[in-house]
């Protein structure tokens, strides 16, 4: 069974691969092809996005596909970033800028009104066939400086409920224990142990 990860975000592929990786299913992404479609991601919810970029991919090579849209949600922001979290600070995609933008919006806020948690979505396509979404949340708060140098995007302000590291001094086996993504890929995980033989020729 072969099953493509529909992004070009490193950080994301290797949570993804590490998450699923299992007998019999080999995973591929866009190092293995010569051209990798980058749809824009012109939708209101992060299902919308997540579809956007599988079914893209799913369509250019005819094989199933995965994409994860995630987003990081601040409750004194009203929801922001959101499903703009990546461009928060600009088209270009800058984590610095935007993580810049998120500490300077709270700046003076204290610690116990700086809740937050970032949401993802995994989709996966098959082509002309079902579609299946996995949802996964990760509560926490914002902290007031970065702390951190793995992870990617937000991790380094981010502080999951419950621990006194930051997302991005976890290991990955810690981050995907608890992670957004990696509780949705999980809930994917599943459906392809049981599944994945009839949805993925």
């Amino acid at each position: 069974m072969e099953l493509i990860i529909a992004t070009r975000n490193k950080g994301k592929i290797r949570e993804i691969e590490e998450a699923l990786s299992m007998p019999g299913l080999r995973l591929l992404n866009f190092e293995d092809f010569d051209e990798f479609p980058e749809p824009e991601e012109t939708g209101a919810t992060l299902e919308e996005n997540a579809l956007i970029k599988a079914r893209a991919v799913a369509e250019r090579f005819g094989s199933p596909a995965l994409a994860d849209d995630s987003g990081l949600l601040v409750d004194r922001l009203g929801g922001r970033p959101g499903v703009s979290s990546s461009r928060y600070a600009g088209p270009e995609g800058d984590p610095e800028r935007n993580m810049d933008r998120l500490l300077s919006e709270l700046e003076g806020v204290p610690a116990a009104a700086r809740t937050a948690r970032f949401a993802c979505v995994i989709a996966l396509v098959i082509p002309g066939g079902e579609e299946r979404l996995a949802h996964g949340e990760c509560e926490g708060v914002i902290l007031e400086e970065r702390r951190g140098s793995g992870g990617f995007g937000y991790d380094p302000v981010f502080l999951p409920a419950g621990f006194e590291r930051s997302m991005a001094e976890l290991t990955l086996e810690e981050k995907n224990a608890i992670s957004h993504r990696g509780k949705a890929l999980r809930a994917m995980r599943q459906f392809l142990e049981h599944e994945g033989g009839q949805v993925l020729q």
